[in-house]
């Protein structure tokens, strides 16, 4: 089991592609998530960084941390975002796999909090994240905002 960092190894930039894709784009957004992960491995900022879970060269989950998620909380950065973990593969905590990973690297580039908006209950608390306000997406609707600490 390993976390793939696509600025670490590009060249698995393909399968990421298609990979975000299935599982978060409707057929109006896949360019964006392209031109997002084939920018962020070349890109001299230090975000956005995309995520791979492999298992045994099966790719078996995702994430990405970013500057916005598309929301109002335009002062709060960086955005975990596109956490997912194949069905068959839930209930084992890989998803924490990710969040490490994603904090670790937060930490290393000198933020000191890591930021989520999600409507999911009880699953990111488990991980040290604290929701602290109502964030307002583009399209009308709200997500709570959850913060944690990067360090250890």
């Amino acid at each position: 089991m390993k976390v793939i960092n696509l600025r670490k190894q590009p060249e698995y930039t393909e399968r990421a592609i298609g990979y975000f894709q299935s599982k978060w784009a409707s057929e109006a957004n896949k360019p964006m998530y392209d031109d997002s992960i084939r920018r962020s491995v070349v890109a001299s900022n230090p975000l956005p960084v995309w995520y791979l879970l492999e298992d045994e060269g099966e790719i078996i989950g995702c994430a990405g941390l970013i500057t916005n998620d598309f929301i109002s909380c335009g002062d709060l950065w960086p955005w975990l975002c596109a956490l997912y973990i194949e069905e068959d593969h839930r209930g084992r905590e890989l998803g924490q796999l990710l969040l490490t990973q994603a904090k670790r690297d937060a930490a290393g580039m000198g933020f000191p909090k890591l930021y989520l908006c999600t409507d999911h209950v009880g699953y990111y608390e488990r991980y040290g994240f604290a929701r602290i306000c109502t964030g307002y997406h583009p399209w009308g609707e709200t997500s709570s905002v959850f913060e944690a600490d990067t360090a250890d």
